[in-house]
């Protein structure tokens, strides 16, 4: 992710306009190649003599924002490690209790020097180690002396399309509210689209169009080609419209951003709230903008607490099979798709299961309402008490929404399920 200093970006009236690269421009991919040489070559150095070679050789160079956005791109991509053959915080305090006895003797005694050397030896001693180590460890674990201990590689192509697209998830950070259309898309796309859109836990009201009013409500020069079945419209919060977890849902949404990427036809418009003032402005992305994803066409974000209930559900729970073959399912003008299916073994019912991520009560409640009369199965919602992104008070919730911290429990989810079955 680029940092919110190395942003490039113009107005242009209301609207803000990302500076993307040209990815096959030979400077750019020269200085790509050049970036890419020093991480390469840099194993086992450490962080801050590795930002000091990047500085040595664009530090005076135009343009140093995609210098250091470039930079950043790859240093995401690398792990560091504190090594050290001593514990730097034991080491740290030892040397740090030793020198301050040793400067108060020093003041007490008239002509006698501070020594750092004699200190250093008189905890190697205190530790029966060398002073050598002791020097080391000193400061191991600060960020600017960790090790590179592994960097996955790419290549200067790759690394330029990245760039634009960290440019444009930057912006999206600064969205209150976000509106996108998509359309000639096979069914499977589609269910993958929402599905990222759940397990990015993002705040999201997905409608169904009839094609007139797909073709009234899009853009004149938008793309052509929309049909009635195959079109939908997407509309996300932004994380300056939510009261509380800000940052961590500006995460979620940057990274759902590569897979809607993937998609061949799709009109993005963002309204945020820029600089200090936050004024109101407005950013528009589509397929035309040749943004490339780089987000494997498999690749699939799941939220760790997913896994471990599925898991964990199997292990447990006997009398019930947890499946996560789901349909598209209409509500109303909405769709839906459930996350996961539970069939009771001995009758083959079905309740469909539904793990909301970020969520206020107000859009639960117009959720849980859209599938009361239109879901046509029996349903459970489960709400993560540390995703509410607002301070409501959450009694009274029906009896098929489960509540949950780290992760849904098998045990209450069956049972409610049992319930509405009545089995």
């Amino acid at each position: 992710m680029l940092t919110g200093k190395q942003v490039r970006i113009r107005f242009a009236r209301d609207q803000i306009i990302p500076q993307y690269l040209e990815a096959s421009d030979p400077q750019w991919l020269g200085v790509a190649e050049e970036l890419l040489g020093v991480f390469r070559s840099s194993n086992g150095k450490a962080r801050g003599e590795l930002e000091g070679e990047i500085e040595e050789l664009f530090g005076d160079l135009p343009q140093p924002l995609i210098h250091n956005g470039l930079a950043k791109l790859l240093e995401d991509r690398c792990e560091f490690e504190v090594d050290a053959p001593l514990p730097p915080g034991e080491v740290r305090d030892a040397v740090f209790l030793a020198a301050a006895k040793n400067r108060q003797a020093t003041l007490e005694a008239i002509g006698q020097a501070f020594s750092r050397e004699e200190v250093i030896q008189t905890i190697a001693s205190q530790l029966d180690t060398d002073p050598a180590k002791i020097e080391v460890s000193l400061f191991a674990d600060l960020k600017s002396e960790q090790r590179l201990t592994q960097f996955k590689d790419t290549t200067a192509d790759r690394l330029l399309d990245r760039y634009n697209v960290a440019l444009a998830q930057a912006v999206l950070l600064r969205s209150t509210g976000i509106e996108i259309t998509i359309h000639g898309e096979t069914p499977a796309r589609y269910r993958q689209l929402f599905r990222q859109i759940k397990f990015h836990r993002l705040m999201c009201d997905i409608e169904r169009l009839s094609e007139p009013e797909a073709l009234a409500k899009r853009p004149r020069k938008s793309l052509p080609n929309a049909s009635g079945p195959d079109v939908y419209r997407l509309r996300i919060d932004g994380p300056l419209s939510l009261f509380s977890a800000t940052q961590k849902y500006g995460l979620q949404l940057a990274l759902f951003l590569p897979t809607l990427l993937l998609c061949k036809h799709f009109e993005l418009k963002a309204n945020l709230r820029w600089g200090t003032e936050k004024k109101a402005k407005v950013f528009h992305l589509s397929a035309k903008d040749g943004l490339v994803s780089h987000q494997a066409e498999t690749g699939a974000y799941v939220p760790p607490e997913v896994p471990m209930f599925v898991e964990l559900f199997k292990k447990k729970i006997a009398d019930w099979e947890i499946s996560d073959e789901t349909e598209i399912i209409p509500l109303g003008k909405n769709v839906w798709v459930p996350d996961y299916r539970l069939v009771h073994r001995a009758t083959g019912n079905v309740v469909l299961l539904d793990i909301l991520g970020f969520w206020r009560r107000s859009s639960a409640e117009r959720h849980l309402a859209m599938l009361q009369e239109h879901a046509g199965a029996p349903f459970i919602i489960a709400l993560s008490d540390q995703l509410n992104v607002e301070e409501a008070d959450l009694e009274g919730l029906p009896d098929n929404v489960v509540r949950f911290r780290n992760m849904p429990l098998p045990e209450e989810v069956v049972r409610r399920a049992a319930q509405l079955l009545e089995v």
